[in-house]
């Protein structure tokens, strides 16, 4: 897949996630430029105009893996949220920073362990902060 769906994020993930990268040591984690490369691709909108079918930060969003149709649930948090249970995904991870600001729909690549490239589709947003009203979490 060449190109990549447009992405929005609200303008709090932007300024949060741009504090997260300059908190870090340079290069400190794998897909830092990669992050840093969508958020400037992004287009950055108030969080009360972010559309329900977005992924932002703290978003649990259901995906399928489009060869072999199996659905699963990630949320999408911040390095200090993630935990043992394997349900909770880090922005600072290559997938992590690939779901912010995909719509239901979107189709994107994900590498797999090993070699080659998993093409997923985000099927569903479960929770969105902003949508249940949480616009300054």
């Amino acid at each position: 897949m060449n190109t990549r769906p447009e992405i929005t994020i609200t303008s709090l993930d932007a300024d949060r996630l741009y504090n997260l990268i300059e908190s870090l040591p340079k290069n400190s984690f794998a897909g830092q430029t990669e992050l840093e490369a969508e958020l400037e691709r992004a287009n950055v909108v108030a969080p009360d105009e972010v559309p329900p079918t977005i992924v932002t930060m703290n978003s649990t969003v259901k995906f399928v893996i489009e060869s072999t149709n199996d659905e699963f649930e990630l949320t999408l948090v911040y390095p200090k949220d993630v935990d043992a249970d394997g349900q909770k995904i880090s922005i600072l991870a290559p997938i992590g920073s690939a779901l912010l600001g995909l719509s239901i729909g979107d189709e994107i690549e994900w590498p797999k362990p090993g070699g080659g490239d998993l093409k997923v589709k985000l099927t569903e947003v479960l929770y969105q902060p902003e949508r249940a009203g949480e616009l300054h979490r």
